[in-house]
């Protein structure tokens, strides 16, 4: 629980024990003494659910939203990296393009048969 759900807390059971101590201090019967200590003591009881409902629920409503949040980064990196996957993958087929034909040139053929065919290759380029 965080600081402002620790304080709420502590306000409320400080308060609680402040009414009731006035109680005791009030010039009452035992019976009506007991009855505004058991009013008052249900009183805070809900009162302490209550503030705990909202801790609850508001940091419930935060997790959601990192969550989110979160989420969202992580779709949004691993989007970019298939940009640039993609992209390097291509610059990788032009530059293996490139050396294919570089090598090409570079062989020399063994027989007339190879000849004729890296002679077609290059007509047909």
């Amino acid at each position: 629980m965080g600081k402002s759900g620790n304080a709420l807390i502590a306000l409320v059971a400080g308060a609680a024990v402040g009414a009731v101590a006035a109680i005791l201090y009030a010039p009452d019967s035992g019976e009506k003494t007991r009855k505004k200590i058991s009013k008052q003591a249900k009183k805070t009881q809900a009162d302490i659910e209550r503030s705990t409902r909202e801790t609850y629920n508001n940091l419930a409503g935060r997790a959601t939203e990192l969550k989110g949040t979160v989420s969202e980064r992580i779709e949004k990196a691993l989007s970019s990296a298939s940009y640039k996957a993609d992209d390097a993958i291509v610059a990788l087929e032009e530059k293996l393009d490139q050396l294919r034909k570089k090598n090409t040139k570079l062989q020399k053929p063994e027989s007339v048969e190879g000849a004729v065919k890296t002679a077609s290759a290059k007509v047909n380029v």
